[in-house]
């Protein structure tokens, strides 16, 4: 099959062919219908992410595809379904799967990331019985995919971690996927929402979406929002991954607001200790969301409350991500999500 790969991190990237896989115990192999091109792919390919510890690499860990082989232990799914998974592959058995947090499973394998990803024609799943989410036919496979981690990862940080209330303030504070899919849910939850982004496409995006106000980053960003807010956020989300962007989500939340990281920060960021201590401030990490959350997230998107679709703003073949993933090192890449189909020439 072709597959993209990289022999080093930050090194080039290119569409090869390597071998077919196979199904590992438990598990299946999709062929790849839709699969997202996503900042946490670019994290990984610069070396920022610990579970990368195999080079050559395929990254790409949101997609969507049908189901062409299969172990015989799988018993809730056939060949021929249309499914998604999380990024997060829970084994399903070890005490923290059994309280049902199998987004941060003791044992977890994560597409892109523990193994060869989806930037490929097919890739094999393990722990398929516990992770597969079969498509219903109102979801195509490119709004499956656009929900990767972004929607998904979003939908958990506002609605079961941070909380997000009717009347409260949300900022996001990146507008690319998960900041934008965090737009669109914050409007669903009954928020009013403010988005932070350098690039005005995109903060005209995030207004389309839902978003009240939006601001460039700038030396008074912290004194904009609080002003906007009458006195700081009742909740922040840093959805891009940047030490100083989560710094400044922090400093524009008011007393006994909530921080959610969402995007991956490299090691050792500094974040305002005295502030969080000092005003009681709640830092909330959020990994993804387990399979078994999914029904309600894909009945918001089939009543229309969530319309990942309109994320979208491009579709490329797998031959343009070895130009479009190292673009996401400039701040001027394309706005919105973009979406990879494998079978484009």
């Amino acid at each position: 099959m072709r597959a993209i790969n990289y022999q080093e991190f930050g090194g080039p990237l290119a569409l090869i062919e390597v071998p077919d896989p196979t199904p590992p115990p438990g598990g299946v192999v999709l062929e790849i219908t839709a699969t997202g091109l996503c900042r946490s792919d670019w994290h990984g390919w610069q070396g920022h992410d610990d579970d990368i510890r195999t080079l050559p690499h395929t990254p790409g860990h949101e997609l969507a595809g049908v189901i062409v082989d299969m172990d015989s232990n799988v018993t809730r799914f056939k060949r021929g379904d249309r499914v998604t998974v999380p990024f997060v592959c829970a084994c399903g058995t070890c005490l923290t799967c059994e309280s049902g947090n199998h987004q941060v499973c003791e044992r977890q394998w994560q597409p892109g990331f523990h193994g060869p990803g989806s930037f490929a024609e097919f890739i094999a799943l393990p722990y398929a019985d516990v992770n597969l989410v079969r498509l219903p036919p109102e979801v195509s496979d490119a709004t499956a995919a656009a929900l990767g981690c972004r929607t998904a990862t979003a939908y958990r940080a506002l609605r079961h971690i941070g909380h997000v209330a009717p009347g409260e303030t949300l900022v996001v504070h990146g507008c690319g996927g998960v900041g934008l899919s965090a737009v669109m849910i914050g409007r669903a939850l009954g928020a009013r929402v403010i988005a932070v982004d350098p690039d005005p496409t995109s903060r005209l995006m995030a207004q389309s979406l839902g978003a009240a106000e939006s601001f460039a980053p700038s030396d008074n960003l912290i004194g904009d929002i609080t002003e906007a807010t009458a006195g700081g956020a009742h909740v922040s989300i840093d959805a891009i991954g940047s030490a100083p962007v989560a710094r400044t989500s922090i400093l524009s939340l008011r007393r006994r607001g909530r921080h959610i990281q969402a995007g991956l920060l490299p090691q050792g960021a500094d974040l305002p200790m005295g502030r969080i201590i000092a005003w009681e401030l709640a830092v909330l990490g959020t990994h993804g969301m387990p399979a078994h959350d999914y029904p309600e997230l894909l009945q918001w998107v089939r009543d229309g409350k969530l319309r990942p679709d309109l994320l979208v703003t491009r579709t490329i073949g797998l031959s343009e991500v070895t130009q479009a993933l190292p673009a996401m090192s400039s701040s001027d890449h394309p706005a919105g999500v973009t979406l990879i189909d494998p079978g484009l020439t």
